[in-house]
């Protein structure tokens, strides 16, 4: 691999400007523009997006306050290179073990109830994710070798954003796959929003066992607080009526959709996202410009809209792992356990910092830094 262009950053005064940055939200929430203005001055001379954590945080958390005070939330989310925001999702999750992991955690859940199955259609509604796929894929192969018998056949249905322009590259290394460990899969990539789904689009047959995927995309369908037809529980009720066999999630562990409040979210997302740079951290230290990306084309953008934007505006609406269960359990699902995962992923997170942990709560994994959890994983019938 090339070395990556390494950006240099700037020397930075020590201490904590939490309280800076919470002093300037205050203030903007308050409407007292002039102190806002001065404290958003000294605080944009002590962030930049090559720092520590808290300076890199500190970037888009200025970015997305001036924004909330000029309006322009909603063009900076939509203004960002849509085509960089597919592939800097495949780099940050390359970057972060908590989302790498609960990614694993959840094709690895889908892989073993693979194992009874002769016919497997796969429904992934964010199909860029596909690292974790193929390390399941050569596990099932290698499963079914070992005992002499021939793999399932497996339809892939990958859904993602219209802008994805890696489908095609997603199908070649799928066909690869299947030369390589002799495992039947055909792949149709579906490029489409998740709120525009339609049966007719998933092309289920009978015969087959469905296997559905969520990673990390239901926070961004709207809910009944913005949309009285309620997309987000709309997608689930139709996935329940096709009666999967398994159903998995991956989710940020952060309830930013419940806090009506400014000043209540702001400080919820501070100490979110400040953890989750923490642990990007330990990954990948190097001011590379593939971390800078990832930063900017999907933590900085989800920052800035959740900080900057209201009502319909804000589409990235986070929320915790409870809040799924009553969404999942009021749509006719059944929690499906992943216990049995735990030590091997908290294992494998440990060999890297012993900050990393992994908790169970409702049979939901939760993946985390320090005292804070950060992804939820969870499965569903």
């Amino acid at each position: 691999m090339e070395e990556e262009e390494e950006v240099s950053s700037p020397s930075f005064p020590p201490g904590d400007i939490k309280p800076l940055l919470r002093d300037c939200a205050a203030a903007l929430s308050e409407n007292k523009m002039d102190d806002f203005d001065k404290l958003i001055e000294k605080a944009s001379g002590v962030v930049f997006d090559t720092g520590g954590p808290i300076h890199r945080l500190g970037a888009y958390v200025v970015q997305g306050l001036i924004a909330r005070k000029l309006g322009t939330g909603t063009a900076i989310y939509y203004g960002l290179d849509s085509i960089m925001v597919p592939k800097s999702k495949k780099i940050l999750n390359d970057i972060c073990l908590c989302i790498e992991y609960g990614h694993l955690a959840a094709c690895v859940v889908i892989a073993e109830a693979m194992l009874t199955e002769e016919r497997i259609h796969i429904i992934d509604f964010q199909i860029g994710m596909v690292k974790q796929w193929m390390h399941c894929l050569r596990w099932v192969a290698s499963w079914f070798a070992a005992r002499n018998r021939d793999a399932p056949h497996v339809r892939i249905t990958g859904i993602d954003i219209p802008e994805n322009e890696g489908l095609e590259e997603v199908a070649r290394q799928f066909a690869a796959i299947s030369v390589q460990c002799k495992i039947p899969i055909e792949f149709e990539g579906v490029r489409v929003h998740g709120q525009a789904v339609t049966l007719n689009m998933l092309n289920v047959r009978a015969g087959e066992s469905l296997f559905v995927n969520f990673p990390m995309m239901l926070r961004c369908l709207p809910d009944e607080s913005v949309d009285v037809n309620n997309p987000r529980d709309q997608l689930l009720r139709m996935v329940k009526s096709l009666s999967p066999k398994l159903v998995t999630l991956v989710e940020e562990q952060s309830g930013t959709n419940g806090f009506t409040d400014f000043l209540n979210r702001f400080d919820h997302t501070l100490d979110y996202y400040l953890a989750l740079f923490e642990s990007i951290h330990v990954r990948r230290p190097r001011n590379g410009r593939d971390r800078l990306d990832a930063e900017k084309h999907c933590l900085g953008r989800d920052i800035v809209n959740i900080i900057a934007c209201e009502g319909k505006d804000r589409v990235v609406r986070q929320e915790m792992h409870f809040e799924w269960k009553s969404r999942f359990t009021s749509a006719g699902f059944r929690q499906y356990p992943l216990r049995k995962f735990r030590s091997e992923i908290e294992r494998r997170l440990r060999s890297y910092s012993p900050h990393f942990n992994v908790s169970q709560m409702d049979e939901t994994l939760l993946l985390g830094w320090k005292r804070r959890n950060l992804i939820s994983a969870s499965a569903w019938h």
